[in-house]
């Protein structure tokens, strides 16, 4: 079966790149970065010590209850250059999904799906709960999801997938974007959608490779799993940049203060809608929850990014 994989990722991004891909997710994995080892994500016993302390607590219960409160939340975005065309043009975001270890909120998004008005569907990565091991439930999860959510549907990796999982992806009718990018086309005009592979633990990401063939001055959009990238999408003029992966804190003090996020950026970029220089920002709290499925003062959410000229 791996063999089978391999053929089809060399055949999708050519022996070399496919190759060195799968070289530096294999030794990531095995060995390990000193920053990455001090997130929570990579404790093997987390997940036990968080749960028990929340259960100790009392607090568990509800917690399990609020990560299942989907929250469908509005955001229009102004771009500059945006094509008169593309005025109200609306983007579905789907982010950190972990699908294998949050399988009520995913039926939750399906059931919120049908009364949703959107053009393309963007799923900013993190579709299995763990960073390692079988992902073959969390692509079950997301092939069932998939036939409630209507085509084009875009997609990119985050730092808990494989790049083994690609395949099974696009065949699902999702395309991913691995450091590319695709032109959207509506009444004769063009948007520009680029998408990078994980820039937080793999350090996959290509910026220059997924710029190609953009030309200077096109409205373009950032999909990317973190917004770390921020700087570099920035100087690379993207409009827009569409992440996830800090869950919002998942876990915030009243108000929304999250007690931590496994990310090196300003902590308004952490959540919501944001700005860096000539580029506007969103960062989705995310459908699913990471180590433990609970939730406090962060609800998750699905996105509706709605486009306007500046």
């Amino acid at each position: 079966m791996d063999e089978d994989i391999v053929r089809v990722l060399e055949a999708r991004l050519g022996t070399p790149y496919a190759r060195e891909r799968l070289a530096i997710e294999t030794d990531r994995r095995r060995n390990g970065r000193t920053s990455a080892l001090l997130s929570t994500e990579n404790w093997y016993f987390s997940p036990l010590l968080i749960r028990a302390t929340l259960k100790l607590f009392g607090l568990y219960g509800r917690g399990t209850k609020n990560s299942e409160r989907i929250e469908v939340r509005h955001n229009r975005v102004a771009l500059r250059g945006l094509p008169a065309g593309f005025e109200g043009f609306t983007l579905l975001q789907l982010s950190d999904l972990h699908a294998d270890t949050n399988p009520g909120a995913v039926r939750r998004v399906a059931e919120l799906l049908p009364d949703l008005d959107y053009d393309i569907c963007v799923l900013t990565g993190d579709y299995r709960g763990a960073t390692f091991g079988p992902f073959v439930e969390a692509l079950a999860q997301i092939e069932r999801l998939r036939a409630h959510i209507d085509s084009p549907v875009y997609g990119v990796l985050g730092n808990h997938d494989s790049i083994r999982m690609v395949p099974r992806l696009e065949a699902m009718d999702i395309q991913m974007l691995l450091n590319e990018s695709v032109v959207i086309e509506r009444e004769g005009q063009r948007l520009h959608l680029a998408g990078i592979d994980d820039a937080h633990y793999l350090e996959a990401h290509n910026i220059d490779r997924a710029t190609e063939g953009i030309p200077h001055r096109e409205c373009s959009i950032l999909l990317s799993h973190t917004p770390e990238v921020y700087r570099p999408a920035a100087q690379a003029g993207f409009d827009l940049l569409l992440s996830g992966h800090t869950h919002g804190g998942q876990i915030c003090l009243p108000g929304n203060i999250p007690v931590t996020i496994d990310a090196r950026l300003p902590r308004h970029m952490a959540t919501g809608a944001w700005r860096y220089r000539d580029m506007s920002g969103y960062t989705s709290t995310g459908v699913g929850s990471s180590i433990v499925p609970v939730r406090f003062n962060c609800p998750p959410e699905i996105t509706l990014h709605h486009l306007y000229p500046a």
